[in-house]
């Protein structure tokens, strides 16, 4: 598996919560629900997204951004229209005035807005409540808004998504869910792919001849007792040269990358309901439950037990990036 599946594996919607918008101009909302990533497309009208920390995008219809957390930003018709509404943390919406309109402006199925006759602006928007540990190695990299336009390849699936979003019927949930992966995905692997985009040193990695293979081998084989002097055996290189490449491309030794992806595993193994801990660090390469506790709190600041009951990334663990905003080529 190469690592942008592997990665890729994690960040699945499970119930996310998926809305259309519809406003008549002048509108904007100010989005402060701390998600770790939400995805917003115009259907209809244009749109300009306005992060607190990066440069303002418009955004046309088709267009796809990808609004990473935890910082607030403005979506409005015009950068100049002032804030009419705030959504909070569990998509609780309020006017700047305090008054709570989350449910009188409800417009039926999955629908929100001030506007019945599909006025000028209609939005889709779709939020990951709690995205995977696996998944979290890859969003820590995300800019903090990435926008691929329409013509990059991606009006087809929003249309199919605005067609599927005011349908009632059994299972419509997970087939929203898929959607809204495919939709991230999608442009994650744009990203990633395009020259000059700020993609993380990991990924470029794999395509390195010495790197790529030993990084392969980590994801695929991360129960196994790897030191460097293995990992460079069993790609056919001294050790010193694995040690030294893998460092200059990946930003890490291969043993602290290897860590890292251990615990990564094990936080998303540990939601799982019947896992235990000694489950989990044989899983992933620990000899133990005392073992894995050591290395998840020295890393991550909390016991394994205790980011269980949390259900929420570690504190210690903070989104950083330096590109802010990334737009691909149009």
């Amino acid at each position: 598996m190469d690592t942008l599946s592997c990665l890729l594996d994690g960040p699945k919607a499970r119930g996310a919560f998926i809305l259309k918008s519809v406003f008549a101009p002048p509108w904007s909302l100010r989005i402060e629900d701390r998600a770790p990533v939400s995805v917003v497309t115009m259907v209809r009208g244009d749109a300009w997204v306005l992060p607190d920390h990066g440069r303002p995008v418009l955004l046309r219809p088709g267009d796809v951004a990808l609004l990473r957390g935890p910082d607030a930003y403005v979506i409005a018709d015009r950068p100049e229209t002032p804030v009419q509404i705030v959504i909070g943390p569990e998509q609780r919406c309020n006017t700047t005035e305090g008054e709570d309109v989350t449910d009188s402006m409800a417009l039926g199925v999955r629908a929100w807005g001030d506007d019945r006759q599909l006025g000028s602006s209609v939005m889709l928007s779709g939020t990951y409540q709690a995205p995977s540990e696996i998944g979290r190695r890859l969003l820590t990299a995300l800019p903090v808004l990435l926008v691929r336009p329409a013509d990059a390849g991606h009006h087809p699936l929003v249309q199919i998504l605005a067609e599927e979003i005011g349908k009632d019927e059994i299972g419509q949930g997970l087939v929203l869910d898929r959607l809204l992966d495919l939709l991230l995905v999608g442009v994650l692997r744009a990203w990633l792919t395009a020259p000059e985009s700020g993609a993380p040193g990991w990924y470029s990695a794999q395509a390195d001849p010495v790197v790529g293979p030993a990084l392969r081998l980590l994801h695929e084989q991360p129960a196994t007792a790897w030191t460097v002097a293995s990992l460079a055996h069993s790609v056919g290189v001294s050790r010193a040269g694995l040690a030294r490449r893998f460092t200059q491309l990946v930003g890490e030794p291969p043993m602290a990358y290897l860590t890292s992806w251990r615990l990564s595993l094990a936080a998303d193994l540990l939601r799982e309901p019947d896992a235990t801990v000694a489950t989990v660090a044989r899983r992933v390469g620990y000899g133990g439950a005392f073992a894995l506790s050591a290395a998840f709190k020295r890393v991550r600041g909390m016991s394994p037990q205790h980011f269980r009951k949390s259900g929420a990334a570690p504190a210690t663990q903070q989104f950083t990036t330096t590109a802010q905003t990334v737009v691909l080529d149009r």
